[in-house]
Order: C-alpha cells, then structure tokens, then sequence
C-alpha cells in the first residue's frame, strides 16, 4: 500500500507544470561592440595619444572630452585623467579575441608614466567593468568610487546572472598597493569578483541616497580556470542573503570602505547608504553590476590577474 501511494505522489507531481527559464542578453553583453576614444596626454607625461574603449555603439572619438554614457549602460575602470591640468589615461579593460568572437578583457597592472622625462609614477590599476557611468575627468585619486555613477534603474527580478568567463591568476600570494610614487608589496590573496546587486532606493529631502538589498549575487574565482568556462553561473538571493545557504562575508553590505557613489536627482555625488535587507518580495528600483579582474579595492591588487568575460545574460523563471 505504501509503495501504491509514493507512485501516486510521484504521478501527480509529474502533472505539475514545469517551471521554464530564460536568459536575456544584457545590452552590448556579447562584447561585439566598442567605442574606441583617442586621448592626446600632455607633454609633460610623454604627450602620447592613448585609445581608451567603452562598451557602447561602434564609434571613434577622436577628442579630449568625457564620454556620453547614455549611449550604454556599461562604464569600465578605463579612465580619462586631469590631475593640476594634466591629462593622463588608464587603460585595464579592452576587447580581446572570445571563443565565438569578441570578448572583454580585464587586467590587473600599473598605469605608468615618466613627468618630465624624469619622475616615474606608478599606478595600480585593477581592470573593471560595471552598470553606470565615469563621471569624467577623474581629478584625484582619493576616493575613487566617488567618481563612478554606480548603478541604473532595473525593476526585473533574475533568478541568476549568466556569462561565459576565463581567468588567469599568479597566484604568487603577493599583493601589491601601488599609489603615485610608492608601491609596497605584501602576502595576501586577490580573486576575481563577479557582482550583482539589486536595490530598493529613495532619496530623502537632503538629496542623500538610501538603499535596502533586495537581491544578492556575488561570487569569486580564486584559480586559474582550465580555458573558457561556458554559462558560468551567479544565482540571486532574494532578502536577507545572510540567512542562505552559500553565504559568504564578502556578498555584505556596501558599508563603510566599499560604499559605493551615485548621482542624485540634483545631480550631487552622494554616497549609497545601504542600510539594510529587504523583504524577499521587495519591489527594486536599481541594480549594480560590477565584474573585476581582483577583489582588494583601490590601488591595491595582483599584478598580472586578468579575466576575460563574454555573453553576459540574465536569467528569469517563469
């Protein structure tokens, strides 16, 4: 009689329906596509001319002049410089050859140049590429985030992010923290990080951006990968992430240290005060997306990491 009723539960739960998946291609997504700016530095740093590229519409942009990033929603750790009036670019993300065309490459390295011929002034420069926009030109280096527009509108709820992706780490266990004219090397570990955020956000009458988490997705590759790894997949926790399985202290808050910056309905630079976990079922306003070639933050990193990403899509259960 027992075995009768699990094949009756087995029967019926076959009548079921199934729930279908689908992914979407993010825009610009496959990498296929690349606004290429050329930037003259000034004499003083050499005066070379520098291609920077954008995720975007097929363009050349021959001309000193910040980006118009509503033609995309992808910004990059690429960066048009103006220190004092001098101009000066950072190139750690650029298009590479993929497995089925084109692909992003994202690399970890110095941003190098000689002032005068004489001083030799080292950067480091962890390659990114994330949703939102470089508020161009950058004019210092303290506080970096506080020059990218994290984040655009998003109100869709993905079960999990999907790309193809391929890493080569050293995995020297040396890091090094590299800031104008000192660098300093020390032990420590650097993975590549691949970051999806959803949030509910609102502006209070100060102009100040508030934020609860809504969905979570963030996940590291320590190791080098055996070649291409096909839909490598981020699934999305919804609500409190600290209460799912796989949870892991890095997929926190932005608090602190990690806040991240937006542009306010004034157009003022304020920090994302991300205050806390929503409800499972919480509506979002926002998302953030940022895939890296290393975790440890500004200046700070493995020389040599690189991460190369294509077919960047969201998937959804219907």
């Amino acid at each position: 009689m027992e075995k009768i009723q699990i094949v009756l539960v087995l029967w019926l739960i076959g009548l079921l329906p199934a729930q279908a998946q689908r992914t979407e291609l993010v825009p610009f997504g496959d990498f296929e596509h690349w606004t290429v700016r050329h930037i003259k530095e000034s004499p003083v740093v050499g005066g070379e001319t520098k291609t920077l590229y954008v995720v975007g519409p097929d363009e050349i942009i021959d001309k000193n002049a910040p980006y118009d990033y509503a033609k995309t929603i992808w910004a990059s750790s690429n960066a048009y410089a103006r220190f004092s009036g001098v101009t000066k670019v950072s190139v750690t993300v650029e298009p590479d050859q993929g497995p089925d065309g084109t692909c992003a490459k994202l690399s970890t390295r110095f941003a190098e140049c000689k002032v005068a011929g004489l001083v030799d002034v080292k950067v480091l420069a962890t390659g990114a590429l994330y949703w939102g926009r470089m508020l161009e030109p950058v004019t210092g280096v303290k506080n970096p985030y506080s020059f990218m527009d994290w984040g655009i509108p998003f109100t869709k709820r993905p079960s999990a992010l999907l790309l193809d992706c391929k890493a080569e780490l050293p995995a020297t266990g040396v890091l090094t923290k590299g800031t104008t004219f000192r660098q300093k090397e020390f032990p420590g570990e650097d993975p590549c990080q691949i970051m999806l955020l959803l949030q509910q956000r609102w502006e209070d009458a100060d102009g100040n951006i508030h934020a609860l988490r809504v969905g979570t997705a963030v996940r590291r590759i320590a190791r080098s990968t055996n070649g291409w790894k096909q839909g490598f997949r981020v699934p999305v926790f919804y609500g409190d992430a600290r209460r799912q399985k796989g949870y892991q202290a890095y997929m926190d808050l932005l608090q602190g240290d990690k806040t991240l910056y937006a542009v306010n309905s004034r157009g003022q630079r304020k920090p994302i005060l991300e205050e806390g976990w929503a409800e499972p079922d919480a509506a979002c306003t926002h998302a953030v997306l940022q895939i890296t070639a290393g975790c440890q933050g500004a200046f700070v990193g493995a020389l040599g990491n690189t991460l190369w990403i294509d077919n960047v899509r969201l998937e959804y259960v219907e």
